[in-house]
């Protein structure tokens, strides 16, 4: 009412003013209740419209997803695997593949995996199956698939002890690589660790480079007696990283030091002494990670790119120095193009792979619609718990995926109808849970641009303890 007021020229007193003003909105009201009925209306039929067309596009989207959708028989592995005849097509000649768990701790992902790796050994010629555990874990459990003492469920606690993949479905995978191995000798598997030495780096692999050094080049075995004396054992990460910055930083030049003398002292330039260079310089990538400044975001940002880089180039290292053609196992967000928290991991294992070997990698995702995985709380302290989650509400990547008329099932995304590709390209939320589960905000990925192919399952449940 001031515009009112002011536009006469006159100043009404307060309560004259709130009658005016009174008097002028139930005139107002009076006269405009016909227009607002009626704009109101509009809006609700507008409204419905858009729902009504929004629905349709959705409706669109699952309709091309189930033309290139192919459906799963089963994700425990053994049986008939006629189901994954097209998997192995849309993988083509892909030397490494990449095939990722949404989460950390799920049933259905761990035994997919071997269901896949058993696949692959045995229908397309693979011969390793690395894991996103750390180099010396690989060694160990090599050592027993290849024939070496003790029995899985032992190895699995040594190797993968405090790690979701301390579970039955990794002791199955072991068991079964051994046994293979037992049934075929000209054809044989190996395990690899293709991550950091963390938690836990151990000192079996320092005794590795050491009796090499030794035997190969014993003049400078001292020096490097010296460097690696003040690193060894490294079997708590946790406890290293409450060390001070300026103390770890000093650790990492020693363990690069004690690198550049193992790597510069090649007289045995075959191959038992470019396994010893590869384990030395495991040793000088964990202790160069465990340098970071917890309480900086641009310095764990920093480790979280050079861990990435690492695995790449430890399983580019095994691939050729093997031939080895690799199934490589890890989080989505790792094996994948893009990550659902780009901040923390602005380049991934994956994107790495592809740029170094084009169309031998290849990215598999997974999706899942609801049911239970394993996740730590925030300060990554504790044991591995269930954690349960509904099923996935509208507007989320699995709730168009789940509507899909199959199960459980795949995609190649690369070649999904235009429809699908649309929707696959936007970013949405999406279930994705790594060592902890953080809900909200929920993340955002666009499948179609993380992924070459992507599974698809209904529900999951929490991985089996030891």
């Amino acid at each position: 009412m001031r515009a009112y007021g002011t536009a006469t020229g006159r100043r009404w007193p307060a309560v004259l003013t709130g009658v005016i003003a009174a008097t002028a909105v139930a005139v107002t009201a009076a006269s405009t209740a016909p227009v607002a009925r009626a704009a109101g209306a509009a809006r609700a039929a507008s409204a419905v419209a858009d729902g009504s067309a929004a629905a349709g596009r959705e409706q669109a989207v699952v309709r091309a997803l189930e033309r290139t959708a192919h459906p799963l028989r089963s994700t425990e592995p053994g049986g008939r695997t006629a189901d994954l005849r097209a998997l192995g097509s849309m993988l083509g000649d892909a030397k490494v593949v990449g095939l990722g768990e949404a989460t950390h701790g799920s049933h259905e992902f761990f035994t997919m995996k071997e269901r896949v790796f058993r696949y692959l050994v045995e229908e397309r010629g693979f011969t390793a199956f690395a894991l996103e555990m750390s180099w010396s874990a690989g060694l160990r459990i090599d050592e027993y698939v290849q024939g070496g003492p003790g029995d899985p469920r032992r190895v699995a606690r040594e190797a993968l002890g405090g790690s979701p993949w301390e579970r039955e479905e990794f002791v199955s995978l072991i068991g079964w690589m051994r046994e293979h191995n037992r049934r075929h000798p000209g054809h044989r598997v190996h395990f690899v660790g293709d991550d950091l030495g963390a938690p836990k780096l151990g000192d079996a692999v320092f005794e590795r480079v050491l009796e090499s050094v030794r035997e190969n080049r014993p003049e400078v075995l001292p020096r490097l007696t010296e460097l690696y004396r003040g690193l060894r054992p490294f079997d708590d990460v946790f406890a290293y990283l409450r060390k001070p910055v300026a103390e770890r930083e000093a650790n990492a030049a020693r363990a690069q030091e004690a690198l550049d003398l193992v790597a510069g002292h090649r007289a045995a330039d075959g191959d038992a002494y470019a396994w010893t260079v590869q384990h030395a310089r495991n040793i000088a990538q964990t202790f160069a990670f465990a340098t970071v400044d917890l309480t900086d975001p641009a310095s764990v940002t920093a480790a979280e790119r050079l861990r990435d880089q690492a695995m790449a180039d430890n399983v580019l290292w095994w691939h050729r120095h093997t031939g080895h053609k690799m199934l490589l196992s890890a989080h989505n967000g790792h094996v994948g193009y893009r990550s659902t928290h780009p901040d923390m991991y602005p380049r991934t294992q994956g994107a790495v792979l592809r740029e170094r070997l084009g169309r031998d990698y290849a990215a598999v995702g997974f999706a899942f619609a609801g049911g239970s995985f394993l996740t730590k709380d925030a300060s990554l302290g504790g044991d591995w718990k269930p954690v349960t989650v509904p099923p996935a509400a509208p507007g989320t990547n699995e709730h168009t995926l789940d509507r899909v008329g199959h199960r459980d099932f795949y995609l190649d995304l690369r070649t999904a109808p235009a429809p699908a590709r649309a929707w696959l390209d936007r970013a949405r939320p999406v279930y994705d849970a790594g060592s902890t589960f953080t809900p909200d905000p929920p993340p955002t990925l666009a499948l179609g641009r993380a992924y070459d192919i992507l599974i698809h399952l209904h529900r999951v449940r929490a991985a089996d303890d030891l």
